[in-house]
């Protein structure tokens, strides 16, 4: 014969069953977040990446190697 869980046995098992769930969300969040700092990182380097070549490309034409930002203002200015 199955005895029925106590009141008190099953609050403890639905608390046990909403940590589970809560876990699982939060593996699942910290998951996605992991894959986007992957991401950003990459984006982060290629773009560094880009930047050293562009001072590169700067630096071997002879130009200025800085360039005031009054002369990139658009017209309406």
């Amino acid at each position: 014969m199955q005895s029925n869980p106590t009141p008190e046995l099953q609050r403890l098992e639905a608390r046990i069953t909403e940590l589970e769930i809560k876990a699982s969300f939060a593996e699942d969040l910290v998951d996605h977040l992991n894959q986007t700092v992957v991401r950003q990182q990459q984006q982060i380097e290629f773009l560094a990446a880009q930047l050293r070549e562009l001072k590169q490309q700067s630096a071997s034409d002879g130009g200025p190697a800085t360039r005031s930002l009054r002369d990139e203002l658009p017209p309406h200015y």
